[in-house]
């Protein structure tokens, strides 16, 4: 009988240590729990603007360079403030114990190349914590020839994800440093312009310039700058080892609206604010609801 219950015992012992090893596990591999990180100390502008249960939508004027040419097209930015489940990084259907606010951006291109479509979205997830780090950054591009999609998930490292039809990129797993994300320097732009980190620094670029330009996903040596002209602030990321450099104009007044941003290289894609509104778009989805596209100049 003793002998049975040391045996009982020892198989507890075992079960309980692997279910606490289980977490650990868990815990490394999601370093965004809600417990983990305190929330920022934000103004009660701030909360009023963006707890209000709405989402900020813009269009914006496009000139895409593609294949050495200027292409017109529209860019629309969507910022909203939503629950998001750290450990499992998906959007929550509702807020709980288990959820983290975070800023989240919806960033859309199209365009044309000739005869065919181009259509680019990528989003970001931003913590409103201490947390440096979006904890997720996904792109996507469709055009007729294919598509690609990549996506980043926060956790010990940078993992990312890449898939294409193209020859030689296919598919692919990479683990990263965790450097300053071009793609989250958009929605640390509209938390607090003012506190993104400055001067030299190594930068991933955005999602899209990997895809459309085929480059290795990696960090890159790069130095960012902000300048205030009257009511404009500009803030400009500067890559030092590949020609190219954004530069994100927005108002320096509250709350930071985006106006205009420019992707350099040895030429310019510019866009530029056509309207705005504060809307709840997802209760807006009937037929009916069409006629409020022509409010944002949307085609």
């Amino acid at each position: 009988m003793k002998y049975l219950l040391k045996i009982t015992v020892l198989i507890l012992f075992f079960f309980v240590l692997s279910c606490q090893q289980n977490q650990i596990e868990n815990l490394k591999e999601v370093p965004t729990s809600v417990k983990e990180y305190a929330y920022l100390d934000l103004s009660d502008e701030f909360k009023a603007h963006w707890f209000d249960g709405k989402a900020e939508v813009a269009s914006y004027d496009l000139t895409q360079m593609r294949y050495g040419e200027a292409r017109q097209g529209s860019a629309v930015l969507i910022f909203v403030k939503e629950p998001f489940l750290p450990k499992a990084q998906v959007k929550a259907n509702s807020a709980s114990d288990k959820t983290v606010d975070v800023m989240k951006l919806n960033y859309t291109k199209k365009f044309n190349t000739g005869i065919y479509p181009y259509s680019i979205m990528q989003s970001v997830f931003s913590p409103l914590t201490s947390q440096p780090h979006a904890v997720k950054v996904t792109a996507s591009t469709q055009e007729w020839c294919g598509q690609t999609y990549m996506q980043l998930n926060n956790r010990e490292k940078f993992d990312v994800k890449v898939h294409s039809y193209f020859e030689g990129e296919a598919d692919q797993e990479l683990k990263l440093d965790k450097h300053l994300l071009e793609n989250e320097l958009w929605t640390k732009l509209r938390i607090n312009p003012l506190e993104i980190p400055k001067g030299q620094l190594k930068a991933i670029p955005d999602f899209s310039y990997f895809r459309l330009q085929h480059k290795n996903v990696k960090a890159y040596d790069a130095e960012l700058t902000q300048n205030t002209n009257k009511d404009t602030l500009l803030t400009t990321l500067k890559y030092q080892n590949i020609n190219r450099t954004l530069k994100i104009y927005q108002d320096s007044k509250f709350p930071h609206s985006i106006l205009k941003w420019q992707e350099i290289k040895n030429d310019t894609t510019e866009a530029r604010l056509k309207k705005s509104m504060r809307i709840d778009y997802w209760t807006k989805n009937a037929n009916k609801y069409e006629s409020l596209r022509d409010s944002l100049n949307l085609k």
